[in-house]
């Protein structure tokens, strides 16, 4: 009954991925944005918010149960697992489905600027997040100041990618919709409210298809017998955050490789940012071996990628075997 629920499940987000990545488009192209504004904000936030409350919940009904460390333990995992694998089994992912089309040989060829800022925007924002992890807990008014600047961080972010917008489009890296809106076929045309309604519809269909998946991969893991924070760093992105990782598989066979890679890496600056100061400002975030693994692996592998950018050279889906055996490795060591 469980696998029965993991398909239809997948199969809701699927469906919902589409309506999602067509109306996304048209939005984009509607707009006359850039890809990497329609892929790092609109798409990831669009995507990755949901996944957001995940952690929130888990630690405020660990405080109001008064089981405080077992909220604090989910809330951690959650917060740290989703940047692991978007780092690293997204990518990998993605560049497995690209290579189906082009070969492992073939080239990516994502808008290398917006990239480039993804990357090092994540990278900052983690790295200040992880650090935080090794601060004294008495030092609260140090660590809450930390959060705030994450906070800050996110939206100079959003900021500099939006005000880049204009000059991408003079270039030739604006949105363009590859197919008719699908709500065309019930004769309501591509007008903005349109848009937005299967958009939303899209969206909704997303989430809901992940919220059945997550209660699919909740009954296996309670089978297989991990502890909570294990457990909330491999199943609870996996289940939330991986399968509304569909557009960017979707966009990458499409030849949108801006837009696919923007999906993930503006993903990662979201949850790489906003994510850890909720977890400075609502647990004790402190390291444990698990959690060290953990933002080890996911700063491997964003320092890898950045260097792949760095090169000036042709990205290949061969250089991303390295981000799934970076998350083998993670998942072996911490199994």
């Amino acid at each position: 009954m469980d696998f029965v629920l993991l398909l239809a499940a997948l199969l809701v987000i699927l469906v919902g991925a589409e309506l999602f990545t067509n109306a996304l488009e048209h939005l984009g192209e509607r707009m006359g944005i850039s890809e990497g504004v329609t892929g790092s904000v609109f798409a990831a936030v669009g995507t990755a918010l949901p996944e957001t409350m995940v952690p929130v919940v888990a630690i405020l009904a660990g405080a109001a149960s008064g089981n405080v460390a077992l909220g604090s333990d989910v809330g951690v995992g959650a917060i740290l697992g989703a940047p692991l694998m978007l780092s690293t089994l997204a990518l990998f992912l993605m560049a497995l489905f690209a290579a189906g089309k082009r070969g492992w040989s073939g080239t990516l060829q994502p808008e290398k600027s917006g990239l480039r800022r993804d990357s090092s925007w994540f990278i900052l924002c983690f790295a200040l997040g992880v650090g935080t992890l090794f601060l004294p807990a008495h030092w609260s008014l140090l660590r809450l100041g930390v959060a705030l600047v994450l906070v800050v961080c996110y939206f100079l972010y959003v900021l500099q990618t939006v005000r880049a917008s204009a000059a991408l489009v003079a270039c030739g890296h604006d949105t363009e919709a590859g197919a008719p809106l699908y709500l065309q076929r019930l004769r309501l045309g591509e007008r903005l409210p349109s848009i937005l309604l299967q958009l939303a519809v899209g969206l909704a269909a997303i989430v809901f298809g992940a919220e059945l998946f997550v209660r699919g991969v909740e009954h296996l893991s309670h089978w297989l017998g991990i502890s909570a924070l294990v457990l909330s760093m491999l199943i609870v992105p996996l289940a939330t955050e991986l399968p509304e990782k569909i557009n960017s598989i979707l966009w990458i066979r499409r030849g949108k490789d801006t837009l696919a890679f923007g999906n993930i890496t503006g993903a990662m600056v979201f949850q790489g940012s906003l994510l850890p100061a909720l977890g400075i400002a609502l647990t004790d975030w402190r390291p444990s071996s698990q959690v060290i693994v953990s933002v080890t692996v996911t700063l491997m592998a964003a320092l890898y990628l950045a260097w792949l950018i760095g090169r000036g050279q042709a990205l290949r889906p061969r250089q991303f075997l390295i981000f799934g055996l970076l998350y083998a490795v993670f998942a072996v060591l911490t199994a």
